[in-house]
């Protein structure tokens, strides 16, 4: 149990539920999305939510658009709290599609960025090239993230082309695959577009993947949080979840609000 929070509480009230470990966590992953902070914003997060987060993604292409030693002040203050920092897999794409991997690749490790994300949401990518990036981030010391899905509006998730995507790309060295949603988490992915949670298809990802901890689920909304914690446990792996949401969630991890205080 880990209890991070003031000594003055009795541990039972910091997390009742037992389950909250300290970092590095392998699982209960909070992937944090970040679409523009400032400085002065971004260290609030992390002096009042850093020991909740796990990850922190600059959203799409932002990364190039800050004053570089903005972004390296960002990096640092993420990475010396333990939080992995990586730009969007949009980004990465966008260096697929400009012929600019290798610039993509020294600029990352040159700004300090610990983390990278392969996707192909956006572009087509095959196999060969999704393969090699993932295993040449790793060979160059990050960590790999990567997602599956397209971020097209009615996009659904299909369960055995899910299965074969987290096989490959755990094999390729992956730390963990993304099912998409975007920031808005509706229409896309397990969301239909009220935002609501498709059961079904949940039902069978999880009936169907091996070992659902090397998944992480982008779920922007409380109510989709809440539905996927229960579903799946506190120590469900979640992502793009908003800077102002990262210690409500961890309240919901630990049943420190109502929707999973009853939660077993």
């Amino acid at each position: 149990m880990d209890v991070t929070s003031n000594a003055a509480w009795n541990p039972l009230l910091c997390d009742p539920t037992g389950k909250r470990a300290g970092k590095p966590r392998e699982c209960g992953i909070t992937m944090v999305i970040d679409k523009g902070l400032g400085l002065s914003a971004f260290k609030d997060l992390i002096e009042t939510a850093g020991p909740y987060i796990d990850l922190i993604k600059f959203g799409f292409g932002t990364s190039p658009l800050y004053p570089p030693e903005l972004l390296q002040k960002k990096i640092g203050l993420a990475t010396r709290s333990q939080i992995l920092v990586m730009p969007g897999g949009t980004f990465l794409e966008a260096a697929v599609l400009h012929n600019a991997v290798g610039d993509y690749f020294a600029a990352v490790k040159q700004l300090g960025f610990t983390a990278i994300e392969v996707s192909d949401g956006t572009i087509e990518m095959d196999r060969k090239t999704r393969s090699g990036l993932i295993q040449r981030g790793c060979s160059e010391g990050f960590t790999v993230f990567t997602e599956y899905g397209k971020k097209l509006t009615g996009a659904t998730v299909d369960a055995a082309k899910l299965l074969e995507t987290v096989l490959a790309d755990i094999d390729d060295g992956a730390r963990l695959v993304t099912v998409e949603a975007r920031e808005s988490g509706e229409g896309v992915g397990i969301f239909d577009e009220n935002g609501k949670c498709r059961e079904r298809d949940i039902e069978t990802i999880v009936n169907m993947l091996p070992d659902c901890k090397r998944i992480l689920w982008e779920a922007p909304k409380k109510a989709q949080q809440v539905h996927l914690i229960r579903t799946l446990g506190a120590e469900v792996n979640l992502g793009n979840i908003f800077p102002e949401d990262a210690m409500s969630l961890e309240t919901l991890r630990r049943g420190l609000r109502s929707d999973t205080m009853l939660e077993k």
